[in-house]
């Protein structure tokens, strides 16, 4: 059960499907904390980039995981005290992040951050298993989907907003891995809780995505407060 002080509103889905910029605007709305679990993950695999680890040795990335020190607020995000809010947007890290999120001990590491947040305050959190795994108690839980090609021409649009030029074959390459990695994986995979509501925001605008949600917590969470 959630914490009745607290309210934790869980958005899972896969990548470019407009999960972090809809929880930014939700977290705000609500004066609720935003935390970008995909942001924490990000973090320690820069951590392993920049160490020359591989990716796929568990036992590294595990104890990386377990020593890191992720600081998250508004529009920055800081490893062991330093910003490194740009640096874990680059697409050699994104591929990182979702490699060591197969791992058991990261995952654990990563999991009992989160937990401790949503503990202390009430969240607006994303990622990939909040609904299923980390707060499988969360009274409200969305799964945030689009199309494929939809995906991709929004994450292109963010990397090209930042100046970074990504082939549009390579980056639907990437995502289609990404999609299956997440979605197979052992430990924790991408799915739909089956009490989460499931929105497809292909055909929609950030607006329209806001208030149907908006509408979700409305109903589900009766604790006097009337949100605006």
């Amino acid at each position: 059960m959630t914490d009745q002080k607290s309210v934790v509103v869980a958005i899972d889905g896969p990548a470019g499907a407009g999960k972090s910029t809809i929880a930014k605007r939700l977290a705000g709305r609500l004066g609720f904390t935003y935390i970008d679990t995909g942001a924490m993950y990000r973090a320690v695999a820069l951590w392993g980039l920049r160490q020359g680890v591989d990716m796929g040795d568990m036992h590294r990335m595990e104890q990386l995981a377990a020593a890191s020190q992720i600081e998250l607020a508004p529009g920055c995000i800081e490893l062991n005290g330093e910003n490194v809010t740009e640096e874990i947007r680059q697409p050699e890290v994104s591929s990182g992040a979702s490699k060591i999120a197969v791992i058991p001990g990261v995952r654990r590491a990563m999991v009992a951050q989160q937990r401790a947040i949503g503990e202390r305050t009430s969240v607006v959190m994303e990622g990939r298993d909040i609904g299923t795994v980390v707060f499988p108690g969360a009274a409200v839980k969305i799964y945030l989907d689009a199309q494929l090609a939809e995906r991709v021409r929004r994450r292109l649009s963010e990397l090209r907003a930042k100046g970074q030029e990504v082939p549009e074959q390579d980056l639907l390459a990437q995502m289609k891995e990404r999609d299956h990695r997440d979605s197979t994986r052992a430990d924790a995979p991408l799915a739909q809780a089956p009490d989460a509501v499931y929105l497809d925001s292909t055909k929609l605008t950030l607006d329209e995505v806001e208030e149907a949600i908006l509408k979700i917590v409305r109903a589900r969470v009766a604790n006097g407060k009337e949100f605006r």
